[in-house]
Order: structure tokens, then C-alpha cells, then sequence
């Protein structure tokens, strides 16, 4: 009895380990960052000087500080006004993407998949391959535009192009794929407009996708960095995600404590919405 109980507790550990290994690799960054955060600047001078300041002596690093400070969150949150008005830049920024997509982009994404019209997959496709090009490709043509509008050195330069992303389209298009035209038929003979059975059944039934789509457009939202750094030169009006690379090396945790501050915004929403954002990429699939 003892001896098929290790044996099945020595298969859960070998079918464990490759799944535990890559997870241990993620979140081991942000265990350094955490335990960097709450060390004061004298810690750090003493134990990474020679690595960040160039001074004599040796590297060493301790998981857990000697002397434990919130110093560096209390600069981060009361003493840093620059931090505060850049993270309302990046909640401003993808809160207006995230409204963008829903009233262009969910419809646009019922169209393609509720209607049959002349050029469909040909539209489809080219939605495909926009979505496949990077950001470096369309840089240009991006820019032309925005120049074109008057919109270079404004907020509306990030967020327009990103609010007629392709993405989100095709991920919502899939969900809407999986709905039954049998039921917008017999809504139809029922005699609803399309509008209504675009909002009481179309999205009540694609519920997952849309909110799976809208949690991934949040997050890359949130962590863009390509795009307002080619369109902004106004430093005031950048996300915070663009503050990070500003800060220098000789305030290694005061960077720690605010790369922490800006992963805790992606962290609540994922864990907010996980169980939606796993069911929506599984029904999407399918």
C-alpha cells in the first residue's frame, strides 16, 4: 500500500514539474522586484553599488531585506506627482480604447459574422493580416494619418489607432460564429431589428468572448509602449508605462517599488476576470 502510494505521488510530481517549471520562471521576477521594493536606499547601495553605482565590492542579494521599509512606496504614492499623472494617462488611455471597441469594434465583428455581403472573406482576411503585421510595418502609415488629423502630441494619437485595432475584432468574431442563425432568424420573423438582436441576443451569448477580448485589450492598453512613444513628445501626456525606462539605475528600489505599483493594476484584472478570460478563449477556440 505504501509502496503504489509513492509511486503515485512520484508520477504527480514528474507530470507537475514541467508545468511548475515554466510558472516558477514567471513569477520569480516579480519575487525580486517585491523583496527590492522594500529595501532602502542605504541596503541597496551596500549590497548592489558594484552592480548599478560601479562602485568596489561584491554583489549579494537577500530575499528578505534586513530592515523591511515601505520608503520606497511612500516616495512612490505621496512624494512623486509625475508617477500619479501618468498612471491617470494610462487609466484615461485604456478606458477610451476599451470604449472605442466596444462601439466599433464588437458590431463590426457581428457584421462580419451575421451578415453575408459581397467581399466578406476577402474583409475577414484582410483583418487577418493587418492583425499579423507588426507595429514597426504600419508605423509610418499610422503616423501619416495621425499627422493628417492634427492628432500628433494628443492622447487621441494612441488611442485611435489602437481603438480600430483588428484583434479584437477577430477574437469576438469567433464567439459570435458559434451563435445559432436560427435564432436571429426567428427573432427576425418576430419582426426585431437587427440592432435588437445585435443587444438581446447576439451579445448576451457571446458574453465571454467579448469580455475575453476586452481584458487582453485592456492589458496590451495598459503596457503599450511602441505607440506613444512615437506619437508623444509631450512627457506629460505618456502612460505609465513609459515612466519605468526614465528612472535611473541609482534608484534600483525606488524602480522596483513602482514596476510593482503598475503590475498590481494588470494583476487585478486578470484575477478579476480570469475564469470569464479562460471560458472566452476556450469557446473562441471552439
Amino acid at each position: 500500500m505504501n509502496q503504489s502510494k509513492k509511486e503515485s505521488t512520484l508520477k504527480k510530481c514528474i507530470i507537475t514539474l514541467p508545468v511548475a517549471a515554466p510558472g516558477i520562471c514567471f513569477v520569480l521576477p516579480v519575487l525580486i522586484l517585491l523583496s527590492g521594493s522594500l529595501g532602502d536606499n542605504l541596503e541597496w547601495q551596500e549590497r548592489l553599488g558594484a552592480l548599478v553605482m560601479n562602485t568596489e565590492g561584491y554583489v549579494s542579494w537577500k530575499w528578505i531585506p534586513d530592515y523591511p521599509t515601505l520608503e520606497q512606496y511612500e516616495r512612490l504614492l505621496f512624494y512623486s506627482p509625475a508617477f500619479l499623472k501618468l498612471f491617470w494617462n494610462s487609466v484615461g488611455m485604456a478606458a477610451a480604447i476599451l470604449a472605442g471597441q466596444l462601439l466599433i469594434g464588437v458590431p463590426g465583428a457581428w457584421a462580419l459574422a451575421a451578415f453575408r455581403f459581397k467581399g466578406r472573406k476577402l474583409l475577414f482576411t484582410l483583418y487577418v493580416l493587418l492583425m499579423l503585421l507588426p507595429f514597426q510595418v504600419t508605423m509610418l502609415s499610422k503616423y501619416l494619418v495621425i499627422r493628417l488629423l492634427g492628432l500628433m502630441d494628443t492622447p487621441g494619437a494612441v488611442i485611435l489607432p489602437a481603438v480600430f485595432s483588428t484583434f479584437p475584432v477577430f477574437l469576438i468574431y469567433r464567439s459570435f460564429r458559434g451563435i445559432p442563425p436560427e435564432l436571429a432568424d426567428a427573432a427576425r420573423m418576430d419582426g426585431a431589428g437587427e440592432w435588437r438582436i445585435f443587444i438581446h441576443i447576439a451579445l448576451p451569448l457571446a458574453r465571454g468572448g467579448v469580455l475575453a477580448a476586452m481584458v487582453l485589450d485592456f492589458l496590451e492598453a495598459w503596457n503599450m509602449m511602441e505607440e506613444p512613444l512615437a506619437f508623444l513628445t509631450d512627457k506629460s501626456l505618456w502612460p505609465l508605462s513609459l515612466y519605468l525606462p526614465e528612472i535611473g539605475v541609482s534608484q534600483a528600489g525606488y524602480s522596483c517599488a513602482a514596476s510593482i505599483v503598475t503590475l498590481l493594476m494588470s494583476l487585478f484584472i486578470f484575477a478579476l476576470f480570469n475564469d470569464t478570460l479562460e471560458k472566452g478563449i476556450i469557446n473562441t477556440a471552439l
